[in-house]
């Protein structure tokens, strides 16, 4: 499998633990991989963020850390998240 198969793998289950932790009613398509997920994006707030992380350590095994000066990076698209998982998942 490519890098970019596994990218979008990735994203795509990303996309869905959002939903899900969320109980958003849209699709994973509906979720644009660039689009920013707070503000005008999704427009998800500082609470969806804290469950968000938590969301992510359970399913991936690493904690975020609300102090981190990186979460605005890190949070800022399906695409930015998803590569910040990638990179430190431990399960």
């Amino acid at each position: 499998m490519n890098q970019a198969n596994i990218n979008t793998e990735l994203e795509n289950r990303t996309a869905q633990l959002i939903i899900d932790t969320l109980n958003l009613e849209i699709e994973v398509s509906d979720i644009a991989p660039q689009d920013y997920l707070f503000g005008e994006g999704l427009a998800l707030d500082s609470i969806d963020a804290l469950e968000l992380a938590m969301a992510i350590t359970q399913q991936f095994g690493f904690q975020l850390r609300s102090d981190s000066s990186k979460n605005q990076e890190i949070f800022r698209s399906l695409t930015s998240l998803a590569q910040h998982i990638a990179e430190n998942k431990t399960k």
